[in-house]
């Protein structure tokens, strides 16, 4: 498992929903557009993953609590 930072989910999510916002207004120039879709597409991700981490992390506590 690969180590994470304090707070770096929330950092992502926070930037994810300031590049929603951003897209949401219609006022951006098509090819920062697409740029800042590539960047929230990369954020989901990441953020997934992590999710995906802390999900199987709370798992292995809950299997090592049954079997102690």
């Amino acid at each position: 498992m690969t180590e994470r930072t304090p707070g770096e989910f929330e950092t992502k999510v926070v930037r994810l929903e300031a590049i929603v916002r951003q897209l949401e207004t219609g006022d951006v120039p098509l090819d920062e557009a697409v740029a800042l879709f590539q960047e929230g597409k990369v954020l989901s991700a990441e953020c997934e993953a992590l999710l995906k981490s802390a999900q199987e992390s709370v798992e292995r506590a809950m299997n090592e609590q049954s079997k102690g």
